[in-house]
């Protein structure tokens, strides 16, 4: 496996993304207009994509929140590279960046269905929080945070 990280200009990064949110428009039905307006990615500075055998095959970015906190967004395990790890491997190397960059703290937002991504999350050390910003009153949203 190889780890590179880039900004939201890397073509196997973009690559990654439209096929993460044809999965999340299906998941989210008629919510997916409020959800992807919060997933812009022309301008994130901090993605990651992990290849396998120079295939892309997982990603992640995080942009500044606070003086001192990250969110982190756009995590994707292409279907044919899931059950390897590469989901807690990209957030790991992106809590490394954030941490190298003096952030504190990290937080996220995902949908309380996407119990593989929650798993995910809270093998990592992230805990659940109340909703915040957009995501508060959001039923389907669950969020969380970690210390770095």
């Amino acid at each position: 496996m190889n780890i590179l990280r880039t900004d939201s200009a890397n073509i196997d990064f973009q690559t990654l993304v439209k096929s993460l949110d044809a999965t999340l428009s299906e998941h989210n039905g008629e919510n997916d207009d409020f959800f992807a307006q919060f997933n812009k990615i022309d301008t994130i500075k901090n993605c990651i994509v992990a290849y396998i055998d120079s295939i892309p095959a997982a990603c992640g970015a995080f942009k500044p929140l606070s003086e001192d906190t990250v969110e982190i967004k756009r995590m994707f395990t292409h279907p044919e590279f899931r059950k390897r790890g590469l989901g807690s491997t990209i957030v790991q190397e992106l809590e490394n960046w954030a941490a190298e960059l003096n952030f504190k703290k990290a937080v996220l937002e995902t949908s309380r269905d996407l119990k593989n991504a929650i798993s995910v999350y809270e093998k990592n050390g992230f805990n659940r929080i109340p909703n915040y910003g957009q995501y508060i009153g959001v039923e389907q949203s669950v969020c969380y945070k970690k210390v770095l």
